[in-house]
């Protein structure tokens, strides 16, 4: 569940070059257009989904770069 809506908000408010659906969980968000304007909407996105604060540790650029990123972040804070 946490992968789908992780490729949810992304296709919501990452402004990728291509549908967020299809990209590989190791893909380069930022190769595929996603900015640091666009990564911080998508960080908001998250908190409101999963209903939870991301902590200062886990606001890197590295953070949001792929979908697996993220999910791990999810995971390491205890909601995927």
């Amino acid at each position: 569940m946490s992968e789908q809506t992780i490729r949810k908000v992304l296709g919501d408010h990452a402004r990728l070059s291509v549908d967020a659906a299809s990209i590989a969980v190791g893909a380069d968000l930022y190769e595929l257009g996603l900015t640091s304007h666009a990564s911080v909407n998508v960080m908001l996105a998250l908190e409101d989904s999963f209903d939870i604060e991301f902590p200062d540790e886990l606001l890197r650029k590295s953070t949001f770069a792929s979908v697996d990123s993220i999910r791990g972040a999810l995971v390491e804070l205890g909601v995927a």
